[in-house]
C-alpha cells in the first residue's frame, strides 16, 4: 500500500482536478547506442522509486517534466540489453546525449544451476503465467496516462487525437469486463481530415443493425448516415474499452475465459528461449513467440478476426518471472484470412501490439502500449462486396488503405483508497476518444506526453495546417 504525506496528498489532489499550481523542471536529452551512435527507441526514462517517466521516440529523444520535490531524486534511463544510466536529477546536463553500453548475460551461466527451474521457453512462459496473481496488482489503483491516436494512409496523416486518460483497475483477480474503467479526461489535439466515403463500413454497420446491405452507391446515401457508420466503426476497431477489456490485453486478461495467454496457451503458441539479457541490472529472458497447432482468433463482435498465427517476443525477469515486455503480432494464416487481409487491407499483419510494464512496490503496472491495425475508412464508391480495381476511375492504392496507431504512456499510479473513491465519483467514465472536448492550456503545461519524432512532428504540423484551412 502506498503511503502519502500531507504534502503529496495535496499535490496529487490538485493533479487530479487538472490544475498546475506547482512548477516543474523539463528534462531533455537523446539516448544512443555507445558503439553505433544509433538512437535507442523506447528506452525508459523515469524517476527512481516513482512511476513518473517517459520513453524515447524513434530519434532517441525524450522530454520529461519533473516536479520540484523530486529534483534530488535519481533519474534512470534504461533499455533491455543495455547498462542503465543513473544521475541525480539536479545534476543532469539538460539537452545532453546519453550513450548506453550493451549488457548481455551468459545463457549457460544462468541456466546451469542447482535450483529446479524451467529451462525451455514453453516452461518459462507457463511459469510466468502461473506467477501473474503474485506479480500483478492485488488492490485497486488508478493510473494517469497520455494517448496519441494517429490514422493515415500511405501518403499522409488523416487523423490525430491526443488525450489525457485515467485507467481504473480493481485488481488482476477481477474480470476486466466489469472491473476496469477508462476515462478521457482532456483533449489536447483533434484533427479529422478523413474522407467520408466508406461503403464497406456502412455495409457492416447495416448488418450490425439487422438490416440487409445489398448493392450500395455513394450517391444514394446521406453523408450524415455515413458519418454515423464511421463513428460506429471507430469505436469497434479502436475503442479503448476493446483494447483494455479484450483479448489483446494479453497479460492483464490472461485469467479470462478463452484468453490468448490462458490455460490452453500452448495450443496456439510455442515459445523458444533465445537468450538472456540484462534490464537495469536484472537478468531477463528473451523468448521468441511462434505459432502452435491451432490458429489464433479474437472472436471480435461484428468483425471477422479469426485465422491468425502469432509472432513476436516476450521478455520475462529471471528472478521472479514477472513479464516486462510483450511484442506480439497476429499475421493472416488461414486461406480465408489471407485473402481477406490482402484485398481489404493490403497487408497480412492485422494486429501489432507492444506492451511494457514497470515495477512499483513489487508489482507490475502498465507503462507503455503501442497498437497498430489497418482500418477500412476511405474505400471509395463501390458495391458492398468488392474492392475497387486499378482500372476504375479515381483509384489510388496509396490513398485507399488506412492504418491506425494508438500509443499510451502511463505514469502516476494512485493507490490511496480515498483518492480512488473521489475519482470514481467525479468521473463520468467515458472511454470515447473520438468526441471533441474543450482545450485547457493550464492542464497540459505540466502533463507528461509522448515526444514526436522529427518525421512525426513535420507530418503533424502539415496536418494541423490543413485542418485549419479545412475549418475555414
Amino acid at each position: 500500500m502506498k503511503h502519502f504525506t500531507l504534502k503529496s496528498f495535496f499535490a496529487l489532489t490538485v493533479f487530479l482536478i487538472g490544475a498546475s499550481a506547482f512548477a516543474q523542471t523539463e528534462l531533455k536529452g537523446k539516448v544512443a547506442d555507445f558503439l553505433t551512435y544509433g538512437p535507442i527507441e523506447s528506452a525508459s526514462v523515469y524517476i527512481e522509486n516513482t512511476t513518473i517517466g517517459s520513453i524515447t521516440n524513434a530519434d532517441g529523444n525524450f522530454v520529461l517534466k519533473v516536479p520540484q520535490e523530486h529534483l534530488k531524486d535519481t533519474l534512470v534511463i534504461s533499455s533491455i540489453g543495455y547498462k542503465s544510466f543513473k544521475v541525480v536529477i539536479s545534476e543532469f546536463e539538460n539537452g545532453s546525449d546519453i550513450f548506453l553500453e550493451e549488457d548481455v548475460a551468459s545463457l549457460d551461466e544462468v541456466v546451469i544451476i542447482s535450483d529446479p527451474r524451467p529451462t525451455t521457453g514453453n516452461g518459462i512462459v507457463q511459469k510466468a503465467i502461473e506467477k501473474l496473481p503474485k506479480n500483478l496488482p492485488e488492490q485497486p489503483y488508478l493510473q494517469k496516462g497520455f494517448l496519441r491516436h494517429k490514422e493515415r494512409n500511405k501518403k499522409e496523416y488523416k487523423w490525430l487525437i491526443e488525450s489525457a486518460i485515467t485507467l481504473y483497475d480493481s485488481s488482476y483477480a477481477s474480470g476486466a469486463k466489469n472491473n476496469l474503467k477508462i476515462n478521457v479526461d482532456e483533449t489536447r489535439k483533434s484533427y479529422d481530415l478523413r474522407d467520408v466515403d466508406s461503403l464497406f463500413t456502412f455495409s457492416a454497420y447495416l448488418k450490425s443493425m439487422g438490416s440487409k446491405a445489398g448493392n450500395l452507391n455513394r450517391n444514394s446515401i446521406k453523408t450524415s448516415s455515413l458519418i454515423e457508420a464511421i463513428k460506429w466503426n471507430d469505436s469497434r476497431v479502436n475503442g479503448l474499452e476493446n483494447l483494455f477489456k479484450g483479448k489483446l490485453n494479453l497479460v492483464r486478461n490472461s485469467n479470462a475465459m478463452g484468453s490468448l495467454l490462458g490455460k490452453n496457451i500452448l495450443e496456439k503458441h510455442q515459445f523458444n528461449l533465445d537468450t538472456i539479457l540484462v534490464d537495469n541490472g536484472r537478468k531477463i529472458y528473451k523468448i521468441k513467440i511462434s505459432k502452435g497447432a491451432d490458429f489464433v482468433g479474437l472472436n471480435t463482435a461484428n468483425i471477422y478476426n479469426e485465422g491468425f498465427e502469432p509472432k513476436g517476443w516476450i521478455y520475462i525477469y529471471y528472478d521472479n518471472y514477472a513479464i516486462k515486455k510483450v511484442e506480439y503480432e497476429l499475421v493472416a494464416a488461414s486461406d480465408v484470412q489471407k485473402k481477406r487481409s490482402k484485398s481489404l487491407f493490403d497487408t497480412q499483419t492485422i494486429h501489432k501490439l507492444i506492451m511494457t510494464y514497470i515495477e512499483y512496490n513489487g508489482k507490475m503496472y502498465p507503462n507503455y502500449i503501442y497498437y497498430e491495425t489497418p482500418k477500412l475508412v476511405n474505400t471509395g464508391d463501390r458495391s458492398s462486396d468488392r474492392v475497387k480495381t486499378e482500372a476504375e476511375p479515381g483509384f489510388d492504392k496509396d490513398e485507399q488503405y488506412y492504418y491506425t496507431i494508438q500509443e499510451i504512456l502511463f505514469s502516476d499510479i494512485i493507490q490511496d483508497p480515498e483518492l480512488i473513491k473521489q475519482e470514481l465519483q467525479q468521473n463520468d467514465w467515458s472511454a470515447d476518444i473520438f468526441s471533441t472536448k474543450p482545450y485547457h492550456e493550464d492542464f497540459w503545461k505540466n502533463y507528461n506526453v509522448l515526444l514526436e519524432s522529427k518525421e512525426e512532428e513535420k507530418l503533424i504540423q502539415d496536418l494541423s495546417k490543413r485542418a485549419s484551412l479545412y475549418k475555414e
